[in-house]
């Protein structure tokens, strides 16, 4: 197995992927994105690295060194040749979402201040826009796919071969580069749930740090091949499947969308998939459902208890007792990582006894992203895992209970907020990055997130309610798909809980034999009112709204929480 390598900067993490095997498959994908049974292209480590250094030099001929480039597109090839051959050059990334909404991609182009664009063809149109307008400060726009060329676009692999050519003729202007490790590389907005987008500013060294911390407590391996599905423009799909993956010499694939998932995990035999609590649990529930069809689910459950009494003497039999289950995720899924929301502890049970071992994380934008994990020895449910060891974690005020808001310094925090110094002072005092999430450590250092600071509720009473612990609690109702919890002020004296509740109509109906919404909101009150039985009166649920319409969510699948509530409020 490789050692851990420090680096600092992104040209010694193409050297330190590498060091293995330049001719090993870097990355595996459709010739035509289109055809989900198109031809499948291979790419080798070397074949990428000689990309990466020829897009980067015909970005240099064009006088780009130290401009910003914004990359926009969905999770491909070029789309990693991109933003490497940015950030090795001296250039620094802006990664955008490419399913915003046209006004506001438009405002974050101007925000950014680019003097570039790397694009997909289906922005074209409104990148010739922003162009003709006086104040656009966007000098050259390339486009990732093969199309006709016009004046004003550039076509990507025009541009790739063109800085080959320039290489072959002598062009040392990369190899003359000289990277500030230290220095803001990449420009990331946050995903503006609750106000404008904050503009991030990271260094290589912040990310590069972060990558070699969690390689001492998540091991990736050579012949691992992970699915890259989540927005790539996103930090924890950027640090941990494209990042975190090359540092570990792995092959990478592109997913074709979310209910292509389990085709692709078959298809390309994944071992390794990035991923959050709502897709494995939705994917865990199908294998459950499954499961029941067949009438087999007290034989697995009776296989879980011989299979975990076996683990305990280090005899691991899953992959054999559950192979007919495991085949359905392609038979080589050995790890899912995880963040970004709370998993149900009995999902991640039931993946661990079939012999996926889930690794939670927890993180943000602005810890490059990751501050806390599992490892494959040390786990608790329940927890975000542990403190990685080159951070340094405290609770802030902590109450009775030793709740307080996470605090953290070290190496991963980024320099700050660009052309926000209000914003950067507010959260970053003497070093320390306030999160604004609320937890607490344990006797053993497991952290552990009670929610976040904004969304804490106080009562009339004085008490605080962590809406996140409650909806945690109503999302293991099995016919409950998702929630949130929110106040509703009845009166000067009196504020009460209320729910709205996303439930799944098939599942209820065949379950509890209902037939219409009357019946389903009976039975979903009747587990409310068991539920409340259970938590101090403060904390009960008083009103439920129930549909099966899901709640409106960023790209990254966080619950867009505040237009949620709103929309609520009004009713």
């Amino acid at each position: 197995m490789r050692k851990i390598i420090q680096i600092e900067n992104f040209r010694e993490l193409i050297q330190v992927a590498q060091r293995g095997n330049p001719n090993h498959i870097v990355y595996k994908f459709k010739k035509d994105p289109k055809n989900h049974e198109s031809e499948i292209e291979e790419i080798k480590y070397s074949e990428f690295k000689e990309d990466i250094k020829s897009l980067s030099t015909a970005l240099l001929n064009l006088g780009l060194e130290k401009q910003r480039v914004i990359l926009v597109g969905s999770n491909r090839y070029e789309w990693c040749v991109s933003y490497l051959a940015i950030t090795t050059g001296n250039m620094v990334v802006v990664p955008l979402d490419k399913d915003l909404p046209e006004d506001e991609l438009k405002l974050l182009i101007k925000r950014s201040n680019a003097s570039a664009i790397i694009f997909e063809n289906k922005h074209e149109d409104l990148i010739k826009k922003i162009m003709q307008q006086k104040d656009s400060s966007i000098k050259f726009a390339i486009n990732m796919d093969k199309v006709k060329k016009e004046n004003e676009i550039q076509e990507f692999y025009e541009l790739l071969h063109e800085g080959r050519k320039l290489i072959n003729r002598g062009d040392m202007r990369y190899e003359k580069i000289e990277i500030d490790s230290k220095k803001m590389a990449i420009m990331l907005f946050t995903s503006g749930t609750t106000s404008e987008p904050k503009a991030v500013m990271l260094s290589q060294y912040n990310i590069c740090s972060n990558i070699v911390s969690i390689s001492e407590y998540v091991k990736l391996y050579s012949n691992d091949i992970l699915l890259s599905f989540l927005p790539i423009h996103h930090t924890f799909e950027c640090t941990i499947t494209f990042l975190f993956g090359l540092y570990w010499g792995t092959t990478v694939v592109f997913c074709e969308g979310l209910k292509y998932i389990q085709k692709n995990l078959k298809e390309y035999k994944v071992s390794v998939f990035v991923a959050v609590p709502l897709v494995l649990e939705t994917m865990y529930k199908k294998i459950t459902k499954s499961i029941e069809d067949k009438g087999k689910t007290k034989l697995i459950n009776t296989l879980s208890k011989v299979s975990n009494v076996l683990l305990k003497c280090k005899i691991d039999i899953r992959k054999i007792l559950f192979k007919q289950v495991l085949d359905a995720f392609g038979g080589n899924l050995r790890v899912v990582l995880y963040g970004a929301a709370p998993m149900n502890k009995d999902t991640i049970i039931g993946y661990n006894n079939l012999g996926i071992d889930l690794i939670q994380g927890y993180g943000m934008t602005e810890t490059s992203p990751v501050i806390s994990a599992e490892t494959d020895k040390r786990k608790r449910p329940g927890s975000v895992g542990l403190v990685l060891k080159n951070l340094d974690v405290k609770i802030d005020n902590p109450d009775e209970h030793g709740v307080g808001e996470i605090v953290v310094k070290g190496p991963s925090v980024m320099i700050g907020y660009y052309n926000n110094e209000d914003n950067t002072n507010k959260v970053l005092k003497d070093g320390w990055l306030y999160t604004g999430d609320f937890g607490y450590l344990d006797e053993d250092e497991f952290l552990y997130i009670t929610g976040r600071k904004k969304d804490i509720i106080v009562l009339r009473n004085g008490k605080n309610v962590y809406p996140q612990e409650i909806e945690f609690l109503i999302n293991k109702i099995p016919y409950i798909l998702e929630s949130i919890v929110y106040s509703r002020e009845e009166s000067a004296t009196d504020t009460m809980l209320c729910a709205k509740i996303v439930y799944d109509k098939n599942l209820i109906k065949e379950t509890l034999k209902l037939n219409n919404e009357k019946e389903y909101k009976d039975a979903i009150w009747n587990e409310i009112k068991q539920l409340n039985k259970t938590l101090p009166v403060y904390k009960h649920i008083k009103k439920i709204e129930i549909t099966t319409e899901p709640l409106a969510k960023t790209t990254t699948q966080k619950i867009k929480r505040y237009e949620e509530i709103k929309s609520s409020l009004k009713k």
